[in-house]
């Protein structure tokens, strides 16, 4: 029985070409920094826990009154901590926008229909393509900047950008958090206010009840307040804790507050600074209020678990140089003049026979001249001689033919007749006239 040898299908988040790191079968989707959760929910989770074994401790006190409050904050504290630690999750774990690559780059046709101020041309990993690197498209009624980029092959939309981390083009891209080990984009901004507004939240409630403990310490002891204070250590180091954490997630909450109110991004209120020019994407505070919190969330633009064909991802094209017009068409994604340098890069190789082939030398044969002016080889004529096409065999006697549709390239196929016609020290002594003739013809007999 003949063993199948046919490759496993592999799901999308197995050959995914961005640097996310993915969990549950596809289903959880992070960011290459993704440890530093475990940090982030330790720094969360460490001082909730120590403040809710204080307000058990005193509970359980016999001196401690108003033990039906204790037990509210208790559980009040438990609830925000739990919630906070969620929105953190949800901010990590999801897809932020990630928009698709293509597997090739738009067609160059496609792109001289559009009118762009840009001089500036695509040429990094499509050498051949000549893309504007920028056009504008219209925003409610502004004109807006739109990018191609190099790695997704393709324009991204509006308010769109490339994470360096990630290796992605996410949508509305705000930043990449390091906290949270994702980038935040159109599908998880939502969650991520809520992530570090609730941060906030838990860090004045743990500072406020820990200030009461330690006031009512003072009260029913009949102490100073420094006596007090070194009395209850635990909730000394929550205060400290508290006031240097509140100003970095508080300080992030009002940032962001401002950005929703005035519907920015952090990327383009650094880069763009809307103050000084009209924001097309802003829609008053309660339209923005409105689009951030209560509009449906998209669907993600990538089925992770779906099977797909690893050759769908991998950008491949053809390796045939077109000479007669001077340059490589458009549709052709592996540069010959590079020889297999792309090629490593895609994770395909050049065939043997195009790697030894000096196309260099191709070049500068079209530069030889003869005292006539005319250019020595036949086979890259201009004018109309350009068009003509020259037909080699290899008859079974060992005899080459070559013949032309034109009367005036008969020399060359008379001659190449005479070469390999003859005896056979005479064939051999032609034979290497032919290749004195010209370098280039038998090169391409020997191919």
């Amino acid at each position: 029985m003949a063993l199948s040898t046919d490759p496993k299908p592999k799901r999308l988040y197995q050959v995914w070409k961005g640097s996310n790191r993915f969990f549950c079968g596809g289903r959880l989707i992070f960011g290459p920094d993704v440890a530093s959760l475990f940090l982030s929910t330790l720094l969360i989770a460490g001082p909730a826990i120590a403040f809710c074994v204080r307000m058990y401790i005193k509970i359980k006190d016999e001196n401690t009154n108003h033990v039906g409050r204790c037990y509210s904050i208790l559980i009040l504290g438990a609830m925000i901590t739990v919630l906070d630690l969620l929105f953190l999750f949800f901010t990590s774990g999801r897809d932020p926008g990630i928009i698709p690559r293509n597997s090739k780059p738009p067609e160059s046709d496609e792109a001289f229909d559009v009118t762009t101020p840009s001089m500036e041309w695509v040429n990094g990993r499509t050498p051949h393509l000549k893309l504007p690197r920028t056009k504008d498209v219209i925003v409610n009624g502004h004109s807006v900047k739109v990018k191609y980029c190099d790695t997704c092959l393709l324009y991204r939309p509006p308010r769109a950008s490339h994470c360096s981390i990630c290796n992605n083009c996410v949508q509305r891209f705000d930043h990449h958090c390091p906290w949270v080990g994702q980038c935040i984009g159109i599908r998880n901004y939502r969650f991520f206010f809520m992530f570090i507004s609730t941060s906030t939240i838990l860090c004045i409630y743990v500072f406020v009840f820990s200030w009461i403990n330690v006031l009512e310490k003072k009260v029913d002891n009949h102490i100073n307040l420094w006596k007090a204070m070194s009395h209850d250590i635990l909730s000394i180091f929550l205060i400290v804790y508290c006031f240097i954490a509140v100003w970095f997630v508080g300080g992030l909450t009002i940032f962001h507050s401002y950005l929703i109110c005035t519907n920015q991004t952090t990327y383009e209120n650094f880069r763009y600074r809307y103050d000084k020019k009209e924001n097309p994407y802003n829609k008053g505070t309660a339209g923005n209020l409105v689009e951030i919190f209560f509009s449906q969330i998209l669907p993600s633009l990538n089925n992770f678990r779906s099977f797909v064909e690893e050759s769908e991802h991998m950008v491949v094209g053809s390796v045939t140089p077109n000479f007669v017009e001077g340059h490589v068409s458009s549709k052709e994604k592996i540069d010959i003049e590079m020889r297999n340098r792309l090629g490593e890069d895609t994770g395909y190789s050049l065939p043997e026979i195009l790697r030894n082939l000096d196309y260099y030398d191709l070049d500068d044969e079209l530069n030889i001249k003869q005292e006539g002016g005319r250019p020595i080889d036949s086979f890259f004529l201009d004018g109309q001689d350009m068009k003509k096409s020259v037909e080699i065999s290899v008859m079974g006697d060992g005899r080459v033919r070559a013949e032309q549709s034109s009367a005036s390239e008969n020399g060359v196929r008379e001659y190449m007749q005479s070469c390999a016609a003859g005896t056979e020290p005479d064939r051999m002594e032609k034979n290497e006239e032919c290749h004195n003739f010209h370098p280039t013809t038998a090169s391409s007999l020997q191919v």
